[in-house]
């Protein structure tokens, strides 16, 4: 199973995260399927790639309840094609 989920990257007291698509038995720093996006919380900045998020939740894949939520904040979510499911 795929998920999308948060890689820490950065340096010491100074947190950026990749939002990445990953196998579910991998660890965080794990290799990763893609790189669909990254989270800066200190900047509060967001990249999110659309297309390649789409894909991977069209094929299945699950969002981690943190990486939902910065989409929800985002405003990825007022597509068609993901208001009909439940994330």
């Amino acid at each position: 199973m795929v998920k999308l989920r948060l890689k820490r990257c950065g340096r010491k007291q100074r947190a950026v995260y990749r939002i990445v698509a990953i196998d579910v038995r991998s660890r965080r720093e794990g290799r990763d399927l893609r790189r669909v996006g990254f989270y800066d919380p200190i900047n509060n900045q967001t990249y999110s790639n659309v297309p390649a998020i789409l894909y991977f939740l069209e094929k299945g894949a699950q969002p981690t309840r943190t990486v939902r939520d910065i989409f929800k904040k985002a405003e990825l979510f007022k597509d068609e094609l993901i208001t009909g499911k439940n994330y």
